[in-house]
């Protein structure tokens, strides 16, 4: 049940060809003109809530976050499920506690929502530098994932054929951000999750009906073809080659949960919002869709399990990234219909505009980040049409070396990287906007303090992971300076960049505190209210 019949790859290729012709033809026809900035940087706030809804759920599931939870649910059974909840909850706690305010302080990037309370170009350099950091490995996972995804389905095996898939869908992602914008990018991210979640709700549909629609005989088939039926069901496999597994799967939530929503390329989707109220309607249907999309993954991630088995997976990829296709290959038994292959066809296209819409948003995010902190915020500023051409610029300057780089560690275990993105996200984004959010007492030495060295501890601790060196199927597998005790850095990294927020604010002195207090009281309202209606 693992291997692709020739009319499911020849399906697949056409359905590719028109996916790719139809999203291009999208952005242009949505595209900004070239001297609009507003248009470009925010689609005139125009996006309804149910497409703005859909474009932060797009954004917020990534092919990454697609292929992990998959493989780690069908691999590891409970502690997968628990993953796949953290990411939810993460939208959550963006959803109640974040997006009004970030709407009502930013107004093209993060480097205006943190220069709303603390302005200078030292602000807006280190918003950008951080953006792009915490941003370049997640893209890096998808571009790098495009070769051996399309090979897996196609049927190839030829090392520049691969190279070729990254270089090809590396152009289309940049032609998306420069020429679309954030209003082409969001009718992109509507598609995927429209076709991603069609036809996994599909796919749970027909695995449920081979098990007599009865949830608990499908987990209890998935745990007897787990190998580890007692482990699988309540925990423990994920972490379990660590010295402490317990608090690593403790130090991978709370990356998860602070890191996933605060990153840029979903951030940014909150300025699109005319209102407050919109604003809210729109994470109401994002937080919706993504907790559909859990709730499919987990089925069909078990699914896998049942109808494959665990070693079946692990053979196919050790990571076990392929279990959301092998499972909808295998919910149609052995001999597929036309229809059959019609649906699965679909899953691989919406797997293929996944990789497309999520490089493509990133990609916008570090763009506009590095056009309007660094360059357009100069002096006594930059025309609009000028800066909409940098952006454009940036998107090409952004997106060429990623390209590259993504060719080059491709054959890699990319796992490392899409921890580190959000490692960064939990250490030195999340603390950052919540101090400057809602903190009086956080000064510019204090924010500068964040980002500064919640990244760097994140830099410094990742190298030493399990992820990187000491395992099999680590990114050096033949190499072993695995010093860290855990997977991920978020149970040091998140205090550290909490810490020194608070250690610079403290160290400031009385006088600018003072000062910097002053200036949040008179922006308060602003933050928590939004702006007031005009009479």
């Amino acid at each position: 049940m693992t291997d692709f019949s020739d009319s499911a790859r020849s399906w697949s290729l056409v359905a590719f060809c028109i996916a790719v012709s139809v999203t291009l033809l999208l952005c242009v026809l949505t595209g900004p003109d070239s001297d609009d900035l507003e248009e470009f940087y925010t689609g005139y706030r125009s996006l309804s809530p149910v497409r703005n809804g859909l474009a932060i759920a797009g954004d917020y599931i990534s092919a990454a976050t697609v292929f992990t939870i998959g493989g780690v649910i069908a691999l590891c059974g409970y502690d997968g499920v628990v993953l796949a909840l953290s990411t939810l909850l993460s939208l959550l706690l963006l959803m109640f506690l974040l997006a009004e305010p970030l709407r009502n302080t930013g107004k093209f990037t993060m480097g205006d929502a943190l220069a709303r309370r603390m302005p200078g170009r030292a602000v807006r350099i280190t918003a950008c530098a951080v953006t792009i950091v915490a941003l370049v490995p997640m893209m890096l996972v998808q571009l790098a994932s495009t070769g051996q995804l399309l090979a897996f389905i196609l049927g190839f095996s030829d090392s520049a054929m691969k190279t070729g898939c990254i270089v090809g869908v590396g152009a289309l992602m940049i032609t998306y951000a420069a020429i679309g914008g954030m209003r082409g990018t969001a009718l992109i991210q509507t598609l995927k999750m429209v076709v991603l979640l069609g036809s996994g709700v599909t796919v749970a549909v027909l695995i449920l009906r081979t098990f007599h629609w009865n949830p608990g005989t499908l987990f209890g088939a998935a745990a007897d073809h787990s190998g580890a039926r007692d482990q699988f069901l309540h925990g423990g496999l994920e972490f379990a080659g660590g010295p402490h597994p317990h608090l690593d799967m403790l130090s991978t939530q709370l990356a998860i949960v602070l890191g996933g929503a605060c990153l840029p390329h979903v951030t940014m989707r909150m300025y699109t919002a005319k209102s407050a109220r919109q604003v809210r309607r729109s994470m109401s249907w994002a937080v919706s869709s993504v907790a559909l999309f859990v709730a499919v993954a987990t089925v069909i991630g078990i699914g896998a399990t049942a109808l494959i088995g665990r070693a079946g997976i692990a053979k196919a990829d050790p990571w076990g990234h392929t279990a959301y296709l092998l499972s909808s290959r295998a919910a149609f038994g052995a001999d597929m219909s036309r229809a059959e292959t019609l649906v699965f066809t679909t899953v691989t296209t919406a797997i293929f505009l996944t990789l497309l819409a999520s490089v493509a948003g990133m990609t916008l995010a570090c763009a506009n980040s590095l056009a309007h902190d660094v360059f357009a915020t100069r002096g006594s500023g930059m025309a609009p049409h000028h800066e909409t051409m940098l952006a454009r610029v940036s998107a090409v300057v952004v997106g060429a070396p990623i390209v590259v780089l993504a060719a080059l560690v491709q054959h890699r275990s990319l796992q490392p990287l899409a921890t580190l993105s959000f490692c960064l996200g939990a250490s030195a984004i999340a603390p950052a906007l919540i101090y400057s959010l809602f903190w009086r007492n956080f000064t510019r030495a204090g924010l500068l303090s964040t980002l500064i060295g919640g990244t760097l501890s994140v830099l410094l601790l990742m190298p030493g992971t399990r992820l990187v060196s000491g395992s099999p199927t680590s990114a050096f597998p033949h190499a072993d300076f695995n010093w860290f005790p855990f997977t991920t850095t978020g149970l040091v990294s998140v205090p550290l960049g909490f810490g020194f927020g608070w250690l610079g604010s403290v160290l400031s002195g009385r006088r600018r505190a003072a000062r910097e207090r002053r200036r949040y009281e008179a922006i308060e309202s602003l933050i928590l209210a939004g702006p007031r209606p005009k009479r």
